[in-house]
């Protein structure tokens, strides 16, 4: 049994996010790239800026770039937070015009980089917080990466006012992909093996996903027979949780639990970025 469920191919859909992403940023004024973000320093041109840095970073990877490297005993997050802030920094720069045009140009040769993988292959990055003692699948380091750009678009679209990119085609695989933290979420929970918790999003893009206890360590399961926990969710509070754009324990007052309170702690605390 995989620990991370069945694959996730979002690679048909990075056109339609990006062309979502573009559209948003032809229509804004100029007080509005500078309207802040949830991200803190960073405004909407800023958050753009990142997007452009994944754009290049990937495209570099195809090259046989290695990039940045870590400082002397530097950690994961705080390599991440250094080597995106100089880049954003360098972006300040750019205009919003020539961004766009950037975003636009490059996109379609990203898109061919994820064309060219193989899903069940090895990745080319892992994916720290769904595992990290076991080699992430490609589906799943894509899937990471159509989550970070549908969440950024929501950034700015929070910043401006103007929301959209709901529509569960284009939602439900984020949703899907941050579930796949579940197993991750409940790695310090020792429950006896068979254990079930359940996970269910309502809304039009939401779902229901379940991790089991097996062979000592949990696991993405097809949902069904009776959970030790349950906890019930809306679409909207999920990924605001999944990417820390709310707390937790405001998640937890938008949610509701049922069962093991230890699992059904834990399940509250999902996280789906590097943090």
């Amino acid at each position: 049994m995989t620990i991370f469920g069945p694959a996730v191919d979002v690679r048909p859909l990075f056109p339609r996010e990006r062309q979502a992403m573009l559209d948003l940023l032809r229509a804004l004024g100029p007080a509005d790239w500078a309207e802040p973000t949830v991200c803190p320093g960073w405004d909407v041109h800023d958050v753009t800026g990142h997007v452009l840095n994944d754009f290049m970073r990937r495209l570099s990877g195809r090259d046989g770039h290695g990039g940045a490297v870590f400082a002397d005993d530097e950690t994961l997050p705080a390599y991440l937070a250094r080597v995106n802030e100089e880049f954003v920094r360098a972006t300040r720069q750019l205009s919003p015009q020539l961004m766009i045009q950037l975003l636009d140009q490059l996109g379609a040769q990203l898109d061919a980089v994820w064309a060219a993988h193989e899903l069940e292959a090895p990745a080319g990055l892992n994916v720290s917080w769904a595992a990290t003692d076991v080699d992430s699948p490609a589906w799943l380091d894509i899937g990471r990466e159509y989550t970070e750009f549908w969440v950024h678009q929501q950034q700015v679209r929070d910043a401006v006012s103007l929301p959209g990119a709901t529509q569960p085609e284009l939602m439900a695989p984020v949703l899907d992909v941050f579930a796949r933290a579940l197993p991750y979420t409940l790695r310090t929970c020792e429950h006896p093996d068979g254990t079930v918790a359940h996970l269910e999003v309502l809304g039009p893009a939401g779902g229901r996903w379940s991790a089991v206890r097996q062979d000592g360590r949990w696991r993405m399961v097809t949902p069904g027979g009776q959970p030790a926990a349950r906890v019930s969710m809306d679409q909207d509070t999920f990924w605001r949780l999944a990417t820390r754009g709310i707390t937790v324990e405001e998640a937890r007052a938008r949610s509701t639990a049922s069962g093991d309170p230890e699992l059904t702690a834990a399940m509250t605390t999902l996280l789906a970025v590097v943090a």
